[in-house]
């Protein structure tokens, strides 16, 4: 119990030190892909530290909630990371908080943020609040149905028990995840603010999203927005690796695999990072009132990936 205790901390603390490594190695190799000189992969840590030792600058009728609204933002995120298994299936704590406890702490996080767009009141912060809300309220289903195919063929909404059936039992191709990959992609591109749903370099007013909530926070209220986005994305692409790619994660109680399994991880990660740039750099970034028709897409892709699992795998 105690080693499992370990390990959970253990892997909270690498996906939150990790995190910001990702983001860079993300858009490094996005300037590659279009020609520009690349920012250094440690740019993410660079500017987190400059912002946290910024004075912070806030509007006369801020309230409570908008300074308050970073630290829960950021404490969602690293809760997050503690439920998704990385490099190792022990987590003693996972029982009390599945995948449908998952969707919720990102939904926590989204309100809080969108209501602490609202809280100044500037026109920015109230568009991004809407447009955030809508994006959520069309990728939170089918977020669901992703993890419930999952659910159904390990007969459990806990992930490590997912893993430990895709992972560490005999192989078996499942056609339902197929679709359910699909899906999933779509949707965290939406949820974390990727094209084509959302373009997190441009600060154009008919385009952003994310960025119209975050317009009125600094110093250290940003950096730990900016860090909790980065959060964001490396549990996001350590939930696709623990559906679909879960090779390599250590076994409960194997401790000789956790070396392998680092090495898996930071593997799987720079594939990832890499494929995400590859498909920034060739798509475009969608009409806003195209983003219904692509998170609908991706919800009947999620819906039949269920329907093949009672057709095919039963």
């Amino acid at each position: 119990m105690t080693t499992g205790i370990l390990l959970q901390i253990l892997q909270t603390l690498l996906a939150i030190l990790l995190a910001p490594l990702l983001m860079g190695w993300v858009n490094q190799c996005r300037a590659w892909l279009q020609g520009r000189s690349a920012p250094p992969i440690g740019q993410p840590y660079r500017t987190i530290k400059k912002l946290f030792h910024k004075d912070a600058v806030l509007a006369h009728d801020a309230s409570q909630l908008f300074r308050f609204a970073p630290y829960l933002i950021f404490a969602c995120m690293v809760l997050a990371a503690g439920i998704v298994p990385t490099i190792a299936n022990d987590l003693p704590f996972s029982p009390a908080a599945d995948v449908i406890a998952l969707v919720g702490i990102f939904a926590l996080a989204r309100v809080f943020q969108a209501l602490a767009a609202m809280d100044i009141g500037t026109s920015f912060g109230t568009l991004g609040a809407r447009r955030e809300m809508l994006v959520s309220f069309l990728a939170e289903p089918a977020l669901l149905m992703v993890f419930f195919t999952a659910s159904l063929i390990s007969h459990s909404t806990e992930l490590p028990v997912i893993v430990q059936t895709l992972a560490h039992k005999q192989f078996v191709i499942y056609p339902s995840l197929a679709f359910a990959a699909v899906a999933f992609w779509m949707v965290s591109t939406a949820e974390n603010a990727r094209i084509p749903i959302d373009n997190p370099t441009t600060h154009l007013e008919l385009t952003m999203i994310h960025e119209a909530m975050i317009l009125e926070y600094s110093a250290r209220h940003l950096a730990l927005i900016e860090w909790a986005v980065a959060l964001k994305l490396f549990t996001y692409s350590a939930l696709g690796i623990a559906l679909f790619v879960p090779w390599g994660i250590a076994p409960a109680g194997d401790l000789s695999a956790l070396p392998l399994a680092v090495l898996a991880l930071l593997v799987k990660m720079m594939l990832g990072g890499a494929g995400l740039s590859l498909l920034e750099a060739i798509s475009a970034k969608l009409r806003l009132f195209r983003a219904p028709e692509f998170l609908g897409t991706a919800f009947l892709l999620a819906v039949l990936g269920m329907l093949t699992h009672f057709l095919l795998e039963i």
